[in-house]
């Protein structure tokens, strides 16, 4: 359970102001298929996640429990400097848009998770806590966790909100985080 608590926790954070939230905005604007959005991150997060997941588990065989908090403890702390590098919202090109709001997002969202920080989270908690299913679920939970409000409140959420404070504060909780792990 820890795994699955931690991992929610941990992509929750991180997709605080992440370019897959403003990938998010862009299809709402675009679709104004709240459904069809949601099923695409789902889709795309379960895939992208469980094999990173798998990845992680894998590495994970290989090291030592106090190698694997080393570097979670390390990989919380540098993902909260992380957090405070601002990102882009990706451009979706418009000749994509006859897929569908469905598969449009599925294969933006993957496309969007590789190499992001939420992959590498992923790749690490999985080598720590060696689940692939509970890591997997956690991430998949986090991601869902992070855009759906983006898909329902959309631009409001965003007047409202400064992202900048937002990402901030993440960035202090996952350096918190990570000095604890050290700890």
């Amino acid at each position: 359970m820890d795994a699955f608590l931690t991992s929610t926790t941990a992509v929750t954070l991180a997709e605080i102001g992440d370019k897959t939230q403003l990938l998010t905005l862009l299809l709402v604007s675009r679709f104004r298929n709240p459904v069809a959005l949601i099923l695409g991150i789902l889709t795309a997060t379960l895939l992208n996640h469980g094999l990173s997941a798998w990845m992680g588990q894998f590495i994970g065989s290989f090291m030592s429990r106090d190698t694997g908090n080393l570097i979670l403890g390390i990989s919380f702390i540098l993902m909260g400097a992380w957090l405070l590098i601002p990102d882009k919202p990706e451009n979706v090109p418009g000749r994509f848009d006859h897929l569908g709001a469905f598969w449009v997002t599925t294969i933006l969202f993957f496309l969007a998770e590789i190499g992001d920080k939420t992959q590498v989270a992923t790749v690490l908690l999985a080598a720590e806590y060696q689940s692939v299913l509970w890591v997997t679920a956690g991430t998949t939970l986090g991601m869902l966790l992070a855009n759906l409000p983006v898909i329902y409140l959309g631009q409001k959420l965003l007047d409202i909100t400064p992202v900048r404070a937002i990402q901030m504060v993440a960035s202090g909780l996952f350096i918190t985080l990570g000095v604890v792990t050290l700890w």
